[in-house]
C-alpha cells in the first residue's frame, strides 16, 4: 500500500466518479481503476460499489476513508516538519554563554530568535569559556557565546560584536565628576578584578592596556563574578574595568565613565567544526544574532561576504 493509493481512493470517494477523480490526481482513468483494485486487494475487502451512474463507498470504504484522510494529513505534516527542520524552524537549541552577556546582547538575541522561531526550544546555560569549549566537544551544547580567543582547534567561531571597556567608579570618587577618562587617570587607584586563571584573556588585555600607559594596576581585591566586583566598587574598595554592557547593571554607589582609547573586547559565537556542527538551527541562530545586534544603537551598516552562509560581517571584524 502506497500513499498514492490513498490519494486515489480519497479523490474517488469525494468525486464519486472515476473520470473526474482521475483528472483530479492527473492519471488516466484506467490507471485510477487499477490503483483502487490493488488497494482493495491489499485491504482484503471491497471499498467501493461501482454502478453505471456513480461510485459509492461500502461501509468498509467509509471507515477506510477516515483513516486514509488521517494518514495523508499526517504524512503531509511529517514532510512539512522535515522541511521546517531543514530551515532551522523546529527542533532544540542549547546555547552556552559567559555570564556578562546576560547584561547585554544575549537578551536581545534570544528574544528575537524566539519571536522568529517559536517552535525551537532554546535551552540557555551559563558557562565559562573553558566550560563551553568542553561542552561543545562533548555535544552538550550546540553553540557557545564567549570572548576571544577560542583555543580548541576543533571549533569554529564567528565574530558577533565588540564592546569597549569602561571605568566603574565609586559614586563619590573625584574622577566620577569627569565625563570621560584616560586610562592614565587610574594609575594611582586601587583595582578590583578577576583572578587571572578564570579570565586570562580579559586580564591580559587590561594589563597590556595599562602597561602602554606606563603602569601596572594595583589589584587589592579579587572576585569571581562581575556583580560582586561592582559591589566592591560601590563599597569604595577600588575601581573596575568592565565591558560596556555591564553599565546596564545599575548598582547604587557605582557610576560608569567611558575611557579614551579603551580596547575592544570581541564576543564570538562558537560551534563544532566537524560535519553537522553547524546545523540549520545553529545557522538560523547565527543569522538572528547578527540581525539583532546590528539593530542595536551604534551597530555598523557596512558589510562583507565573510559571514556564515554568506551573511554579512561588519568590516571591523575582518
Amino acid at each position: 500500500m502506497e500513499l498514492r493509493h490513498l490519494r486515489h481512493f480519497v479523490a474517488l470517494a469525494e468525486e464519486e466518479h472515476f473520470g473526474r477523480a482521475a483528472e483530479r490526481v492527473f492519471v488516466v482513468q484506467q490507471a485510477l481503476s487499477n490503483s483502487i483494485r490493488n488497494l482493495e486487494d491489499e485491504v482484503g475487502v471491497p471499498l467501493v460499489l461501482r454502478t453505471t451512474r456513480r461510485v459509492q463507498l461500502t461501509p468498509a470504504g467509509q471507515e477506510f476513508l477516515i483513516g486514509a484522510r488521517e494518514t495523508l494529513a499526517r504524512a503531509a505534516q511529517t514532510v512539512d516538519r522535515a522541511r521546517r527542520a531543514a530551515r532551522g524552524e523546529v527542533g532544540r537549541l542549547t546555547v552556552g554563554f559567559v555570564s556578562g552577556l546576560a547584561f547585554g546582547g544575549l537578551p536581545e538575541i534570544v528574544r528575537r530568535f524566539r519571536e522568529l522561531y517559536p517552535n525551537v526550544s532554546v535551552d540557555l546555560r551559563e558557562l565559562t569559556a573553558q566550560e563551553q569549549e568542553a561542552a561543545l566537544r562533548g555535544g552538550l551544547i550546540d553553540i557557545g557565546l564567549m570572548l576571544l580567543p577560542v583555543r580548541d582547534p576543533g571549533l569554529d567561531s564567528r565574530a558577533l560584536w565588540r564592546q569597549p571597556l569602561v571605568a566603574a567608579l565609586p559614586a563619590g570618587h573625584p574622577l566620577a565628576r569627569k565625563r570621560r577618562l584616560h586610562i592614565r587617570d587610574l594609575r594611582q587607584e586601587p583595582f578590583v578584578f578577576f583572578p587571572r586563571h578564570l579570565r586570562a584573556t580579559y586580564f591580559d588585555q587590561v594589563m597590556r592596556w595599562t602597561a602602554q600607559a606606563g603602569y601596572t594596576p594595583n589589584v587589592v581585591q579579587e572576585a569571581i563574578e562581575v556583580p560582586t566586583l561592582l559591589s566592591l566598587v560601590a563599597a569604595g574598595v577600588g575601581v573596575f574595568l568592565p565591558i560596556q554592557f555591564f553599565s546596564r547593571l545599575a548598582l547604587p554607589g557605582v557610576v560608569y565613565r567611558p575611557v579614551e582609547d579603551a580596547p575592544l573586547v570581541e564576543i564570538v559565537a562558537v560551534w563544532q567544526r566537524e560535519a553537522g556542527g553547524r546545523t540549520p538551527v545553529v545557522r538560523a541562530f547565527l543569522s538572528v544574532a547578527r540581525e539583532a545586534l546590528d539593530a542595536q544603537e551604534g551597530a555598523p551598516a557596512d558589510a562583507g561576504p565573510d559571514g556564515p552562509e554568506g551573511a554579512p560581517v561588519p568590516s571591523r571584524f575582518r
